[in-house]
């Protein structure tokens, strides 16, 4: 049997696993948790930056200072999702049209955690396993540093304590890297399952100025037409106060964290370093640069599906119709003029174009940071 909601299963299982889905087992506590790991690993991070903090070595404070800022985005997305976590019904109606959402919706989300995952191995235990090929005769484990880089205060270069702090951070490098795709997995999930009540109203309004339905309820049917397309409006105003200052964050912190990204991997490849630094920075800045892009994408995406209504309505054959419901499906049209979006902050909208210039403000601190170097 065919899974009918948006929400795929791997979205479900991250949300469980971090306490937000709703009526879940002991959700606050794995919530508390969850954070609470977080804050420790982020405290040892930002100590190893503080601590090897020398402008005259700016490509290792990239290198950290990318790593450790991505994990503090995260931390902020986590706990604003929190305070705005609600108990929401979906409403499944066309079950064939929202099955194909659902099925777009899986699929979507199973890409997003899987680039997510890859750029966490390479990052984490796949650089380590290609350093150790590559200098398999190293004898000085002093030399050997961590590929999550933190200060502790005691030694962990030695065996087995490294490896066991080594599969620590590929386990939680791991996690994290897939949590933080599930949300951005669950913001499409959200904004498909949106198109879907649309593309469900866009055939309500077809089926109306076809007569299809007894003209002496026509009116009734018009009236359901209008309040489906009130629920719509409130679904979407719901995603945008949940994701709104996610964004911003996305949007501020992302651009530090890509230009961060971005130098160490001209410095890499202009210093001919190992193939597995390259890999390293390459994978990460594709993740990072797919999450700034998702949400520019739902944005833009939301704002073209919710224009669609008034072309439905304005397209069909609403002049065969009595003047008065004709008047009515007109405020219709009125009120779909005012497009329905996401936005950073409440501030600017969430477009395709507001990309653009996010990547090309990163390409600019990328080049006064090359010009310091």
């Amino acid at each position: 049997m065919k899974r009918t909601s948006t929400i795929s299963r791997p979205v479900e299982i991250g949300l469980r696993f971090i306490g937000m889905w709703p009526d879940s087992t002991y959700a606050t506590l794995c919530w508390i948790i969850y954070m609470a790991t977080m804050v420790i690993v982020q405290y040892y991070q930002y100590t190893y930056v503080f601590t090897h903090f020398d402008l005259n070595d700016i490509p290792l404070l990239m290198d950290c200072l990318g790593l450790t800022l991505a994990y503090t985005l995260a931390f902020f997305k986590f706990l604003v999702l929190w305070l705005n976590r609600r108990e929401c019904g979906i409403n499944d109606s066309y079950a064939s049209t929202m099955i194909n959402v659902a099925d777009l919706s899986r699929r979507c989300s199973n890409v997003m955690i899987s680039i997510n995952a890859l750029a966490a191995f390479f990052l984490s235990i796949g650089e380590h396993l290609l350093q150790s090929m590559n200098d398999a005769n190293r004898v000085d484990n002093n030399s050997r540093e961590l590929p999550i880089k933190m200060e502790f205060p005691f030694d962990v270069s030695e065996s087995p304590i490294f490896e066991c702090f080594l599969v620590g951070q590929f386990l939680y490098e791991l996690v994290l890297a897939s949590i933080v795709g599930m949300v951005n997995a669950l913001l499409v999930s959200l904004i498909l399952h949106v198109s879907g009540q649309i593309d469900i109203m866009r055939q309500d309004i077809t089926e109306i100025s076809n007569n299809k339905y007894d003209p002496n309820t026509s009116l009734i049917v018009i009236k359901n037409l209008i309040c489906k397309h009130q629920k719509i409006i409130t679904l979407s105003e719901n995603i945008e106060n949940l994701f709104s200052y996610i964004a911003l964050m996305q949007l501020l912190w992302n651009t530090l964290v890509i230009c961060c990204t971005g130098f160490v991997i001209i410095i890499s490849i202009s210093a001919n370093d190992s193939a597995t630094t390259q890999i390293k920075s390459v994978s990460f800045y594709m993740a990072i640069t797919l999450e700034v892009f998702i949400l520019c994408f739902a944005g833009e995406f939301l704002s073209a599906k919710s224009k669609s209504i008034s072309d439905a309505v304005y397209n069909s054959l609403w002049y065969n119709m009595p003047p008065s419901e004709g008047r009515i499906l007109l405020f219709v049209i009125l009120r779909s003029q005012k497009r329905l979006t996401i936005t950073a902050g409440k501030v600017i909208d969430l477009t395709l174009e507001g990309f653009t210039s996010i990547m090309k403000a990163s390409a600019s601190y990328v080049s006064v940071l090359n010009a310091m170097y």
